[in-house]
């Protein structure tokens, strides 16, 4: 009787090593945590991806309903595409601003000399 009380225990003890182990295998590896923490992280991206796809499809719909309804708007549209003016008009072409460096910033004071 005695026995099988310890026999009962030391089954119980294993059977929890056994499950704790897997759970933090499971957990743990690489179907675990780190892995949906990735993939929400994914989602969120993808999310706003589609977000931006959205807003952009958005905006060229109107501008296809746009010249579509107003001749104007064509007339606009071909003379910037085509680079045509009208008569008696002048077109200015101005160089392109060099990009700042991004290490760079206009915001910091300049350094002081060392005294």
């Amino acid at each position: 009787m005695r026995f099988t009380r310890i026999a009962r225990r030391i089954i119980f003890v294993i059977g929890f090593v056994v499950i704790a182990s897997y759970g933090y295998v499971a957990l743990r590896g690489p179907q675990g945590l780190q892995a949906l923490h990735e993939k929400r992280r994914e989602i969120r991206a993808l999310e706003e991806e589609n977000a931006n796809l959205e807003s952009e499809l958005r905006y060229r719909r109107e501008r296809i309903k746009k010249l579509q309804n107003s001749p104007a708007e064509q007339e606009l549209e071909v003379r910037k595409n085509l680079k045509l003016l009208r008569p008696g008009e002048t077109s200015f072409i101005l160089p392109e601003r060099p990009k700042q460096d991004a290490t760079k910033s206009t915001d910091a004071p300049p350094p002081q000399p060392a005294q």
